[in-house]
Parts: structure tokens; C-alpha cells; sequence
């Protein structure tokens, strides 16, 4: 019994301290967090959920389709754009031997969310990048089920590739150390407006501050009319809109949100 209980004390502290920099990409790259680089006081704090990645197509020496996109690398900042010629350049570092094929960025899937940002928040908002203090509720990229498909159905069947480990989504979003990370960030940017980018900021963040009042986006009474909540004895006006994914149509996504993201939009950028 009590080296049981030792046995799970270690799994808790090591799954306390583990960090980014222990997992792997498929081909090596390490994992690492993507947070906010300029530190320097913001207007507005946007929330997310989790940070995206770097991602590429993957054919054989003969340029036969292998992968249609892997997540391969972190992405350079937290809400990449997807730049091109950046994303190329990551991928070029990735040391592949010839004979394992070659791996092409996949633009269509590098920064859709930054780019979703600045056109469907920020700029209705009437801010800019610089204007903003950018943060995940989960600092890093996490794997996805058609990541993983893709890795069992070709990468674990080639021998001499490195091996990989992805952390998989948690099932809760933000513990409550990871709570309070967020608000040391949000007191550093200095801001009284916050932005939540789907039902998980608000979930897993905004629903902790204010005894359960606010868990969903369908909580507000009206899409993109601001609130005014009290965090830590300050008053914030918070933003709570659809995600990303649902406001530039990316993947699965509802267009009940994304009508209601338009018509706020359309009525904001007005006045």
C-alpha cells in the first residue's frame, strides 16, 4: 500500500513540472510554448485556447502523396499568421534524409487562426497586433485525432524515423495553477479589456472568476456586447465571441456562429 502511494505522488509531481520542451514532433523538432514575446503594456488581452502549429504536406522521393498535413513544428509566435517564407525556412531545418522524402508547408493550414484574429477581432475592435497581449489557456500545440490517423496509419509503420510524443488535448483546459499563470499575464499587460475566443475561455477562465455565471458563449445575452466583470479587485469589460474556427468557416464548424460573428461585425465596423 505504501509503495503505491509513493507510485502516485512521483506521476503527480512529474505531470505537475513537465513542461513543453519533454515532448517531440514527428521528424524531432522539439515541442515548445508559444507565449506572448512583447511584454510591454497592451490595450486589450485576448484569450484563446490552445496553441496551433507549423504543418506540412509529406510525399515520398518519388513525390507520391505520403501525408496530407503534419503538425511538425511549433509555430513561430502565439497566433502565427502563417507566413510563408517563415514556415519554409522551419521546415528546412527539420533534417530528413532523402530517402525518407521531402516535407512542403501547407499554407492553407499555417496561421488561419492569426489570421482570423486580426480580421474578425482586432481590426472590427479597431486595434492592431501591437495593440494586443496575446494568450492560450494551453501554451503549446496539442495532437488531434487526424494527427494521430495520420502517424499510426504511415509514420509508425517506417522504420528509423525519431520517434515522437505529442501531448494529446487535456481534458480540462486550465487547472488552477494554470488559472493563476493567466492572471500574472493578464495584470503584466496592464489592460482593462479582455477578448474570449470561444466556449472555452470562458469555460475553463471566466466562469472561475464569476461563481459560474458566464459558462458558454450562449450565457451572454448578446453576441459582442462587451460585460464589465471584477478579477482580483479590477474592473475589466470582457468580449466573448465565437472561435476562430467558427468565424472563418475553418474545419468543422457551425454557421450559426459564424452569421451572428458577420452581423456583429458588419454593425461594429459601422460606428
Amino acid at each position: 500500500m505504501k509503495s503505491t502511494i509513493i507510485y502516485i505522488f512521483i506521476l503527480i509531481i512529474t505531470s505537475t513540472t513537465m513542461n513543453a520542451q519533454d515532448f517531440t514532433f514527428p521528424f524531432g523538432t522539439k515541442l515548445t510554448n508559444v507565449v506572448q514575446k512583447d511584454t510591454t503594456p497592451k490595450k486589450i488581452f485576448v484569450l484563446g485556447v490552445y496553441a496551433s502549429a507549423v504543418h506540412a504536406k509529406w510525399t515520398d522521393v518519388n513525390g507520391k502523396l505520403l501525408v496530407r498535413a503534419l503538425a511538425v513544428a511549433s509555430e513561430p509566435c502565439i497566433f502565427w499568421k502563417g507566413d510563408s517564407l517563415e514556415a519554409k525556412q522551419i521546415i528546412d531545418k527539420i533534417n530528413l534524409p532523402e530517402k525518407y522524402g521531402k516535407l512542403i508547408p501547407v499554407d492553407s493550414l499555417n496561421g488561419p487562426s492569426g489570421r482570423s484574429l486580426d480580421d474578425n477581432y482586432l481590426t472590427p475592435l479597431h486595434f492592431t497586433r501591437n495593440d494586443a497581449w496575446l494568450c492560450d489557456l494551453v501554451p503549446h500545440s496539442c495532437k488531434n485525432s487526424g494527427q494521430d490517423s495520420a502517424l499510426k496509419r504511415v509514420y509508425d509503420k517506417i522504420e528509423g524515423l525519431p520517434k515522437y510524443s505529442i501531448p494529446e488535448i487535456p481534458k480540462t483546459l486550465a487547472t488552477p495553477e494554470r488559472i493563476k499563470e493567466i492572471l500574472i499575464e493578464l495584470k503584466k499587460s496592464q489592460t482593462d479589456t479582455i477578448i474570449l475566443l470561444g466556449d472555452q475561455p470562458i469555460k475553463y477562465f471566466l466562469s472561475q472568476l464569476t461563481q459560474n455565471k458566464y459558462n458558454k458563449l450562449s450565457d451572454f445575452v448578446e453576441y459582442g456586447k462587451p460585460i464589465t466583470v471584477s478579477i482580483e479587485n479590477k474592473l475589466y469589460v470582457v468580449y466573448a465571441f465565437a472561435h476562430p474556427r467558427q468565424t472563418s468557416k475553418l474545419g468543422l464548424s457551425n454557421i450559426k456562429w459564424y452569421n451572428k460573428h458577420e452581423e456583429w461585425k458588419q454593425k461594429f465596423m459601422k460606428q
